[in-house]
């Protein structure tokens, strides 16, 4: 269906008015809804499969592993924890606060909530969020993305046959539509795509002051550095795995590879034997492998390979009727080369080359850079592995491991910068879609007269000397 500022004027008013109406805020009520997302998750888990092979060429494997799976995972944490997270904290409220003695802390929702989804995980980047935006209170706006056509299908019929809409509702349709959700007055964004778009979503917030979560890629992509001493065989394994993984379409996927000099060519003979062990000679032409969202993307992969043609030493090609292209790796690349610059959300895979000797300077070139949303370290020296992984300003990342740090439960994902702000999975997405409200419970008998005036006369200093002593 077509849309138009008034459509979505009034689907925003229906959501506050059903906000305000109290239901939200009943946790068990919550749960509710939540395990009926769960229940037709699972009921319609053959169509969103389907859904996401026509969009990006998943196998139903890759589809259950990187998007219903996780989303399956979410919920279940969130009916764990959700009674718990949301139970009013008690404080004492100290002698400075005499007579009173309690204080409260409510864990409240925002209200009417906006959620940008992106075409690369459309099913998981959707529902995910959504169920942090329920284990909230709030209620949902949703617009997907319009690359993922079949996807968006299949989660709005999803959405509109499992809540009514003006608690949670699906909007498709290209940037005109995300605009005119942008121009609405919302209590909480939550948008996941790239820096360049967030720098205008946080623009049309700041108009209403609206609280905003942004989960970004980075503006100059995430960086793998490999030592001398890594495990070669293991590190290639795992970093063949994650590019090969939704064609490279990630935003915590490698996008360079730092490797020591010392090594680069055993590194690289390796990598090569890896991605073809794993999905073939001609992954251009393997059904198994995604393809990317549009020939746009590929054209890209097209143009960039060419531009690197002469440092091309695996891939570069590709089948454009199929929009796959295969895993493609350059080397050498300087680090100050344009397409170590920027994220590229592709199968691309710049590899550079530095001493192994001057890993400090390296690192520091990369803390000057914008921060990434993810960073990945391979080598045996645990001491500075550790040192560096909690030294560097990055969303989160791995020692000698790729990715599975997001798959953890009870911690965050997030990122910082031009990587993102604000943080989400389990009690993490509860906290960020609730804002904390303090409330302190007076009393009208035994008020002391210390913060009334006058402050001098009679015994001099006596309202000094009590105060002094309650700060102890």
């Amino acid at each position: 269906m077509g849309y138009t500022q008034q459509k979505i004027h009034e689907i925003v008013l229906r959501q506050r008015g059903f906000f305000r109406s109290g239901q939200t805020l009943d946790v068990k009520w919550r749960k509710e809804q939540l395990k009926k997302l769960r229940r037709a998750v699972l009921a319609n888990k053959q169509e969103l499969m389907q859904a996401l092979f026509e969009d990006l060429g998943k196998s139903p494997t890759e589809a259950y592993i990187c998007d219903i799976g996780p989303v399956i995972t979410e919920i279940d944490e969130i009916l764990r924890g959700l009674r718990k997270w949301a139970k009013p904290e008690r404080h004492f409220s100290g002698l400075m606060c005499f007579p009173s003695t309690r204080t409260t802390v409510y864990k409240m929702p925002y209200g009417v909530s906006l959620i940008i989804s992106p075409f690369n995980f459309p099913v998981l980047l959707t529902l995910g969020v959504l169920a942090a935006s329920i284990s909230g209170g709030n209620t949902a706006v949703i617009k997907t993305s319009s690359k993922s056509a079949a996807s968006t299908r299949a989660l709005k019929k999803l959405i509109s046959d499992l809540f009514p809409e003006e608690y949670v509702t699906l909007i498709d349709g290209g940037h005109d539509a995300a605009d005119m959700c942008l121009a609405e007055r919302f209590d909480k964004i939550f948008y996941t795509g790239s820096p360049a778009v967030a720098k205008h979503v946080l623009e049309c917030a700041s108009h209403n002051l609206t609280s905003v979560a942004l989960e970004l890629g980075g503006e100059t992509g995430n960086w793998c550095v490999i030592r001398r001493d890594a495990n070669l065989k293991d590190a290639a394994r795992k970093i063949a795995f994650f590019k090969l993984c939704n064609a490279g379409q990630i935003c915590i996927n490698i996008n360079q590879i730092a490797v020591a000099k010392e090594i680069a060519d055993d590194f690289l003979t390796e990598l090569k034997k890896e991605f073809v062990r794993q999905i073939g000679d001609s992954p251009e032409n393997n059904p198994e492998y995604p393809r990317l969202i549009t020939e746009a993307v590929y054209d890209k992969c097209v143009g960039l390979s060419e531009q690197y043609r002469d440092r091309v030493v695996f891939g570069g090609t590709g089948n454009r009727d199929a929009c796959r292209f295969a895993p493609t790796i350059i080397y050498p690349v300087n680090e100050n080369e344009d397409i170590v610059m920027h994220e590229l959300f592709c199968p691309l895979l710049p590899v550079v080359p530095f001493d192994d000797d001057e890993i400090g300077r390296l690192m520091d070139m990369i803390a000057d850079r914008e921060h990434p949303l993810a960073m990945y370290v391979f080598t045996s020296d645990m001491k500075w592995a550790e040192s560096v992984m909690s030294s560097q300003q990055y969303g989160g990342g791995c020692i000698n491991e790729v990715c599975i740090h997001m798959m953890v439960k009870g911690v965050p994902f997030n990122g910082t910068g031009h990587s993102g702000m604000g943080a989400y999975h389990g009690e993490w997405g509860f906290r960020e879609f609730t804002h904390p409200q303090t409330v302190l419970r007076g009393r009208t008998h035994f008020n002391l007269p210390l913060r009334e005036h006058p402050y001098s006369g009679g015994k001099p200093g006596w309202k000094m000397a009590l105060l002094k002593m309650f700060e102890k």
